[in-house]
């Protein structure tokens, strides 16, 4: 129970703004209650008045049940409405901010546990949080309801209302053991649906590449197997309610029985009127249901408890790290930065960087060459800190990232990668996300400059296009160009170009070339590139080798002095010839 009030708490605090709601929302509950109490007792006179033939006294009782029934529809319906709001506005705000939360966690979490176990826990565990206050309060007001009915049968006969109260206590014993043999199940089957949901959103992600492969056999296989193990689980789930729900009713069928047996004897022996006995046997068939409504109440408590973990994990627990900052910011970044000893290795993999050290000068235009897997991209997600280094120092004018704050540093720094996500959205939108305020003027410059506004102005909706979801509706290149529209929009000191241009043909990456020109000199701009021909003009050309630059100068320089290099170049004129 404490760990429940504690979890209570924590919701509590995302309902805030709908705190006066949930009061009136409980007072309606209660109204409902207190007439649950009064109809048994007025509907047990109306059957002694139609027994007795006092008719004038049972009209009277007809229109005063009518008038209480009316009143219970009338907070019936306010308590709808305050429950679908409640609900509502408090799922937003968790949802929210637990989606803030998994945004901040590290990158390495999320190629570690995959986006399934985030994805159910934004959705499913949120909606539960949500619901909280509403299924309390309902199955609160359900309990209340039926006691009430069972402080009437109290007052009818105090031997029918013990009777019951024998019931009830076995019955719960019951329910209990029920409850907590289903938490355990559910525990489970939580996390195989956490595995299927990662699955599928790996299939749904990678479907292109799947059907190129003719792998659709193998991904079937795998999702079958993956599902029957969730679906198992999902059964010995069932099968605990299924066994349980059995053995109540065979016992509440025995004590149906016996209630009668009782009645018949107590009318007998003079203790009870058949029409009491007929109020009371009429409304015995809800007093079990105190029980149920427990039950219930308790797989929603341990649920909650259950959901609220789960989610405060994410959000407050250790088991997910999160992005750390520092609190220095910068008003106004030059461009320049600087790798001085640094390691770094993603999880169970080896080192990738070792001892990496190099600076990069403001407004200088440096390129990175070196074989696949030589740490060229690496260097880039640790700029932006995807990854924090396993030793080592990274600056950005002359400050240390880790002491920095977000916005000095992703702020700051545009990423073109090789392979763009871009949104199921618009293209305009796919370009507003990067600057909600952006004008048409801005936009059309952007894309001009990316040389695809042309492309755009051809499409039946132009920048109204749907693209797709990840830009399904593009080719590579066009991909790639949006994405450097999208990247020209933030205007940051620094640009980064991972691969940018590997989609374009020759004609279109002559383009952005001129587009990239047209920029140095006023912004710090890093280029990795496997064609060493978009980067003969750079300032500088590091050569990257085992996670080391193992040569730097020119392009003239490094075909003179280093023998990789040399060997890249050769390569790729053979391979235009």
């Amino acid at each position: 129970m404490k760990e429940f009030l504690s979890n209570l708490k924590f919701a509590w605090k995302f309902a805030k703004g709908e705190r006066a709601k949930l009061i009136k929302y409980i007072l309606c509950n209660i109204c409902m209650i207190i007439i649950s109490v009064i109809v048994p007792i007025i509907s047990a006179q109306i059957i002694i008045s139609l027994t007795d033939s006092l008719f004038q006294q049972l009209l009277f009782l007809a229109v005063i049940l009518c008038l209480v029934e009316w009143s219970r529809n009338v907070f019936n319906r306010l308590s709808m409405y305050y429950s679908q709001v409640i609900y509502r506005e408090t799922f937003i705000s968790l949802q929210t901010e637990l989606g803030k939360e998994i945004m901040r966690l590290e990158t390495s979490v999320i190629d570690k546990h995959g986006s399934g176990v985030f994805i159910q826990r934004l959705t499913n565990d949120t909606s539960r949080l949500a619901s909280v206050f509403n299924i309390l309060n309902q199955y609160l007001s359900n309990i209340l309801t039926d006691i009430g009915i069972f402080v009437a049968m109290f007052i009818i006969n105090f031997w029918a209302f013990l009777y019951m109260l024998i019931v009830i206590v076995i019955l719960f014993l019951l329910e209990r053991k029920r409850t907590n043999l289903y938490n355990e199940s559910d525990k489970k089957f939580r996390k195989e649906n956490e595995k299927v949901s990662s699955f599928v959103g790996e299939i749904i992600r990678g479907i292109r590449d799947i059907k190129m492969l003719h792998a659709e056999d193998s991904f079937s296989k795998e999702l079958h197997k993956q599902v029957e193990e969730l679906n198992l689980e999902r059964y010995e789930m069932n099968a605990v309610n299924r066994r349980y729900v059995f053995k109540s009713a065979m016992l509440r069928d025995l004590f149906d029985m016996g209630l009668i047996f009782l009645l018949v004897y107590l009318i007998l022996e003079g203790g009870l009127v058949a029409a009491n006995a007929l109020v009371i046997h009429n409304y015995a068939v809800r007093v079990p249901n105190i029980v149920w409504s427990v039950g219930i109440l308790l797989d929603s408590i341990k649920d909650f408890n259950l959901s609220c973990e789960r989610v405060f994990n994410i959000m407050y627990g250790n088991e997910y790290k999160k992005e750390r900052f520092g609190f220095k910011h910068l008003a106004k970044v030059h461009g320049d930065f600087c790798f001085s000893h640094v390691n770094f290795h993603y999880e169970e993999s080896g080192e990738v960087l070792k001892d990496l050290s190099f600076q990069v000068h403001a407004n200088e235009t440096v390129a990175f060459v070196g074989k696949s897997g030589a740490g060229k991209s690496t260097i880039f997600s640790l700029l932006c800190k995807l990854y924090p280094v396993d030793s080592g120092v990274i600056t950005i004018d002359g400050t240390d990232i880790n002491d920095l704050d977000q916005e000095s540093i992703r702020g700051n720094i545009t990423v073109i990668s090789q392979n763009p996500y871009i949104f199921h959205v618009s293209i305009k939108d796919n370009l507003r996300l990067m600057k909600s305020d952006i004008t048409e003027k801005e936009m059309i410059k952007a894309c001009k400059l990316a040389c695809i506004h042309d492309f755009i102005m051809e499409l039946p909706d132009g920048y109204d296009t749907i693209v797709g979801e990840g830009g399904v509706n593009l080719s590579g290149g066009q991909r790639q160009r949006l994405a450097i529209a999208r990247a020209f929009l933030q205007k940051t000191e620094i640009i980064l170009f991972d691969e940018a241009t590997s989609s374009l043909d020759n004609e279109t990456q002559k383009e952005i070339q001129k587009a990239i020109n047209n920029l140095k000199k006023n912004y710090t701009i890093l280029i990795i590139a496997h064609r060493l021909s978009t980067i003969i003009n750079s300032d500088r050309i590091l050569f990257i080798e085992s996670g080391q630059v193992v040569a730097e100068g020119t392009h003239k320089q490094l075909l003179k002095n280093c023998l990789g290099y040399k060997e890249l170049y050769e390569a790729e004129l053979k391979d235009k010839v």
